[in-house]
């Protein structure tokens, strides 16, 4: 009898073992499960709409924000962004590449878009952080900040420098578009942006304030891509010692900060041991290929992953006991905030706040952990966060926080990173340009798509 109990007993736990993990398997979202891949594709899918069913229909590029919820903070549903637009015009590549559209109505596309970007407002061949799509004229960003934004445009001529090499060897019509970016490329003055001859890049000029905004572009953070541009420059370049003695801040850039025993080598801009929000792994190496990527301060794609591991570690470790976070449910990065905007970062900017794009722009560092985050994200929380261009900007659960809302220059590096994961292609088309190349040469990189 004592063995029939046991075996009894073997049979429920067994039963409620089955029952436990067919409940852990169901959806909370009530979204179909569906292969990994399907996944990728979906999430890929969903949110390159943003940059195309979503663009502002003059330009055809990408407007700032979309709200689904209607509400805006100011009336700017007609406002683009140009680093955004950026991002944009490579999700537009992939959605070439991944069959979404086809090549003819992407070629079509960014045409339009070049054309317009060649009649809008540009400061020395710079464009402004923000412009009005029916128009082309700057829309300030500030009081002081109604001019030429260089990290801004760095960020836009990275995407169209890749559209370039895409469509370079093609039909006349697609060569036409290649050369049509190249001469926007060549127009743009970096070397004004030293401030007469400074040994350091400077990230504003205005018509009529000029310099009064002084923000000096030093690193480390998101804006590496704009030295390295402005060294390729064929045209305008700036010399090495505006890499060295600027951004490097004459060496001091380096350091040997750690944080659970994961190493950071670049000193972060007041970001302490934790190496700040993730859009500084993010932004600089949508085009820029950190694999293997080398010189005398850093090796990049170990910093990326350390920087990614931290950010994740810290919200697993959850010091501040915020609810949600955890191994599947990770990712702190300039977003939206319950204070409008933040960049949420490991230490006192942690409010709370999950930022999906941290986690899925993370896919080539941490193809492993941002997967598991992408499947908590759908599958549990999808009905809460999921939308028409995919997921929303940022959430809280500790707020109770889903606002249906996006941001561009979030939305981007999700496409962008997850295909170079998957193919390698924006890193591929970018790395590919020689003046690039000798640009990189020139500032004392190697890497291993660098012909020396």
């Amino acid at each position: 009898m004592k063995y029939l109990y046991i075996i009894l007993l073997i049979i429920i736990i067994a039963i409620l073992s089955c029952h436990n993990q067919t409940l852990k398997s169901t959806p909370q979202s009530g979204f179909p499960i569906i292969s990994d891949d399907s996944l990728l594709n979906l999430v890929q899918y969903n949110t390159f709409q943003y940059f195309w069913e979503g663009a502002e229909p003059v330009s055809g590029l990408a407007c700032e924000r979309i709200h689904l919820d209607g509400y805006y903070p100011q009336d700017d549903r007609s406002v683009i962004t140009s680093g955004g637009s950026g991002f944009g015009v490579m999700a537009i590549l992939v959605g070439i590449e991944r069959g979404f559209i086809t090549r003819e109505q992407g070629l079509h596309h960014l045409q339009k878009s070049v054309d317009w970007l060649a009649k809008s407002d540009r400061f020395h061949g710079a464009w402004p952080h923000w412009l009005y799509g029916e128009t082309g004229k700057v829309k300030p960003f500030g009081s002081n900040d109604n001019g030429a934004d260089l990290v801004e445009t760095a960020y836009l001529m990275q995407g169209l420098l890749c559209v370039r090499q895409y469509f370079a060897d093609g039909n006349e019509i697609e060569k036409k578009l290649a050369a049509d970016i190249d001469v926007l490329w060549k127009e743009v003055d970096w070397t004004w942006f030293t401030n007469g001859g400074q040994d350091v890049l400077f990230w504003h000029w205005s018509p009529d304030k000029e310099w009064v905004m002084n923000v000096p572009i030093q690193g480390y953070n998101e804006c590496l891509i704009t030295y390295v541009l402005a060294a390729s420059s064929p045209t305008c370049p700036i010399k090495a010692e505006v890499y060295n003695n600027g951004w490097a801040r004459n060496g001091s850039i380096k350091t040997n900060a750690s944080a659970y025993n994961l190493e950071l080598n670049l000193e972060h801009d007041r970001a302490g041991l934790y190496g700040g929000p993730l859009f500084w792994s993010h932004y600089s190496f949508l085009g820029l290929d950190p694999r293997g990527l080398k010189d005398q301060f850093a090796d990049y794609w170990t910093h990326n992953v350390n920087h990614t591991l931290i950010n994740r570690q810290w919200c697993i470790e959850n010091p501040e006991g915020y609810k949600g976070y955890g191994e599947d449910c990770w990712g702190l990065t300039a977003s939206y905030s319950p204070d409008f905007y933040a960049a949420h970062a490991p230490g006192e900017e942690d409010k709370g706040v999950i930022s999906p794009t941290a986690a899925l722009s993370s896919f080539p560092y941490t193809p492993q952990y941002s997967m598991q985050a992408m499947k908590h994200f759908y599958y549990d929380l999808g009905d809460k966060i999921w939308g028409k261009y995919g997921f929303y900007d940022a959430f809280s659960e500790q707020n109770d926080w889903y606002p249906n809302h996006y941001l561009a220059i979030d939305q981007g590096p999700i496409v962008v990173m997850i295909e170079n994961y998957r193919s390698g292609l924006l890193w591929r088309l970018f790395m590919s340009c020689p003046e690039v190349q000798n640009g990189l040469i020139k500032l004392g990189f190697t890497s291993p798509a660098v012909k020396q």
